[in-house]
């Protein structure tokens, strides 16, 4: 799948070059033996399986298909596996035989290639609707590992707990094949320099420094709100729409996989009551000032609130209307929840239902 992205974003890195630089950088996986590696691959393998119809039953949602495998891989693998997807979604190529430009393509290459390397470390899982065969869901067998330890939860519970969420991704994208088209159209409006007038862009961005000065003349520490209006700043009004539209499809997507997590959770994981909480006191830990400086940049904070904000939406939802109304939703993106919605979900529902 291309976009409109891929004259300016796709076609400036050195997408092999980046997967080789995020694949050494990447942090070394918890020690674990050889027997331990083997029985938490196959076990996540079977969760994803065993997760399917219990998601399928609880969100109404069935794309009728038989029940995909999913990819248990380690860090470096999911970076390979991210710079590929990347390229795809910008329309980018391999780099091979370009000789204009090698050394701007290997800079933003190494540059995304190191962004991908941190973010490797604290992925559990994702569905990448953008490969060559319509979808795949991958599991980071180190993470979960590591956060299953730092957490001290059951680890079959916990395996099970990850597939039911990464799972439900799968599943809102295979019975909706239209999102995926709407992710990386909307994708490419938002990452479209074309056109831009620099001088102007200069000029917000300015602006946007001047204003988030406090009373002493510094400026403040970036978060995950200061980003989006960095982005903001810097972007023409079609991007502004766009950057809104992909926040929004984000948050609901989250929120719709955190609460059938959680509807589902009960009947079939044992301490998922255990686990959710302990989760949260995870996801509200206090960082170390260059960790949050990181994550807000990589807008890490921004997707910690994407799942707080949607799931409120969704529950709020199917506690008034049930699943099967609250489905309308995955009808176009008419239907997606507008930005001011997604806080009030009676707007929503107003406006669609």
């Amino acid at each position: 799948m291309t976009s409109a992205a891929g004259p300016t974003v796709g076609r400036t890195v050195d997408w092999n070059f980046a997967a080789t630089v995020g694949g050494k950088l990447v942090r070394p996986a918890p020690a674990t033996t050889d027997y331990t590696r083997r029985q938490v691959i196959d076990e996540l393998a079977d969760s994803a399986r065993r997760a399917e119809l219990p998601v399928r039953e609880v969100t109404g949602l069935n794309e009728g298909s038989e029940i995909a495998e999913a990819r248990v891989i380690d860090r470096r693998e999911w970076v390979c596996a991210a710079t590929e997807s990347m390229r795809v979604m910008t329309g980018g190529d391999n780099g091979e035989g370009k000789s204009s430009g090698l050394l701007t393509r290997r800079i933003t290459g190494a540059q995304t290639g190191a962004v991908l390397a941190f973010i490797s470390s604290g992925i559990l899982g994702q569905y990448d609707p953008f490969t060559a065969n319509g979808g795949e869901l991958l599991l980071v067998y180190p993470n979960v590992i590591a956060v299953e330890r730092l957490m001290r939860v059951s680890p079959v519970d916990f395996r099970l707990w990850v597939c039911l969420h990464e799972v439900t991704h799968r599943v809102q994208f295979r019975a909706n094949p239209w999102l995926a088209g709407y992710m990386s159209s909307t994708l490419g409006v938002l990452t479209d320099e074309d056109g831009q007038d620099l001088g102007a862009m200069i000029g917000r961005l300015n602006e946007f420094v001047r204003d988030r000065r406090n009373s002493n003349g510094e400026a403040t520490q970036p978060n995950s709100e200061g980003i989006v209006g960095l982005l903001r700043a810097v972007q023409s009004e079609p991007q502004r729409e766009a950057l809104d539209k992909l926040l929004v499809l984000g948050t609901l997507l989250e929120g719709h996989a955190d609460h059938v997590m959680d509807a589902v959770g009960p009947a079939v994981v044992p301490s998922v009551a255990t686990i959710r909480r302990r989760f949260n006191e995870r996801r509200q830990r206090r960082q170390p000032p260059l960790q949050r400086v990181i994550r807000a940049l990589l807008g890490v904070d921004a997707k910690m609130s994407q799942y707080t904000r949607g799931k409120a939406f969704v529950d709020d939802v199917v506690d008034k209307v049930g699943m099967a109304r609250f489905n309308t939703v995955w009808t176009s993106p008419e239907t997606l929840p507008l930005p001011s919605e997604v806080d009030e979900p009676q707007r929503w529902i107003e406006r669609v239902l």
